[in-house]
Formats: structure tokens, C-alpha cells, sequence
């Protein structure tokens, strides 16, 4: 199984430079803490060029989204294909990615749960929560396809604890609960794993 990642449209330098400096300030500051023009300064843009490249601060925020996630995507794929063999190991192997990316990428958490966090319910047409939903079911359908391929029974139960366990960890890291949060789940899902598999 290969790790898709998303084919998305090219940037010209402008909007390069304002997609890095939305992306930064946004996970570091808030979305709403951050407005356009700090954003376009940030940039060494005008508000015109920020507008002419992503046409709204809303659709801005959809991109930098798109864009770690993609990021993200890339870095699975990668810890996946350096465990070919089908198995627990590949299950494992999204945990292994979390592990290393969170410090340098995440250390305030998930960008999409952020984000998610600052938009309401998601039922007023805002274009942020489809983004975010997007991305939490395709890692869901991953590791139901990863469980399915260890040899799971019920592969898709097994699917919703190794979520429950990402995701606890990911929200931990954000908070700093305690220290490490994304190995104390890689332990627990491994120990949920073998026990299926015995």
C-alpha cells in the first residue's frame, strides 16, 4: 500500500512566501489571532497579492492545512515503506512517524485539531472543518487498511483504538499532560496488537 499524498496546485514565489508565513504564525499564534496583514508583512507582500493568490483568509487557512498534511502524509509513507512486511510493524510505523515528527513539526499539537478548536461546531458552512474532517478519516481508513493487512479480525475496532490512541497523544503533546505521549501509545497499541495476534 502505498500513502497518497495529495497533488496540490503549484505556488508562485508570492503566495510560496505568504503560504510560510500564514503557516507559521498560524500554528504558533491562532487563526483568528492572525490577520491578513501581519500575514502579508510577514511575507514581504501586499494584502493585494495575498488576496490575488488565495482569495481569502479562510481559503488561506485551507491551504496551509493542505499543505502539512501533505507534509505529514509524506513522512508516513516514508516509516511505511521502511516496514514492507505486512504486520504489526506497519500499524507501528504511523506511531514511529508521529515520534518524530511532533517535536520538530507539532509541538503545540495538531494543527488540524487546532484549527478545528477555533472554528465552532462546524455546522456553519465554514470551510475549515471538511478540510479537517478530510484528514482524520484518511488516517482512520489507513489504519483500518493497516490492521486489515496485520491480520486483524475485527480490523476496523482495532482501527478506532490505535485512533483513539493517536489522537489522545497528539491532543497530549499540545498540552504537555506529560512527557513522551506519543511512545506511551506506540507501547499500548503494540500490547493491543499482540494480544489480538496471539
Amino acid at each position: 500500500m502505498v500513502v497518497p499524498v495529495p497533488e496540490l496546485a503549484p505556488l508562485t514565489p508570492g503566495a510560496t512566501r505568504v503560504l510560510e508565513a500564514a503557516s507559521r504564525l498560524f500554528y504558533e499564534r491562532g487563526i483568528h489571532a492572525v490577520g491578513v496583514d501581519t500575514i502579508a508583512e510577514a511575507a514581504g507582500v501586499t494584502k493585494k497579492t495575498l488576496y490575488d493568490r488565495f482569495g481569502s483568509k479562510e481559503a488561506l487557512v485551507v491551504s496551509y492545512l493542505q499543505h502539512r498534511d501533505a507534509r505529514w502524509r509524506a513522512h508516513v509513507a516514508e516509516h511505511l515503506a521502511a516496514a514492507s512486511a505486512p504486520g504489526t510493524t506497519r500499524v507501528l510505523a504511523v506511531f514511529d512517524a508521529a515520534i518524530s515528527w511532533s517535536d520538530e513539526n507539532s509541538p503545540k499539537g495538531c494543527s488540524a485539531i487546532n484549527a478545528r478548536a477555533e472554528i465552532g461546531d462546524g455546522h456553519d458552512g465554514h470551510p475549515i472543518f471538511p478540510e479537517v474532517a478530510r484528514q482524520k478519516s484518511w488516517l482512520f481508513e489507513l489504519f483500518v487498511e493497516l490492521c486489515t493487512a496485520a491480520g486483524v479480525a475485527d480490523a476496523e475496532s482495532m482501527a478506532q483504538a490505535m485512533m483513539l490512541l493517536y489522537e489522545g497523544a497528539i491532543v497530549t503533546v499540545g498540552m504537555e499532560t506529560f512527557a513522551r505521549p506519543f511512545e506511551v501509545a506506540r507501547r499500548l497499541a503494540g500490547e493491543m496488537l499482540e494480544r489480538e495476534l496471539v
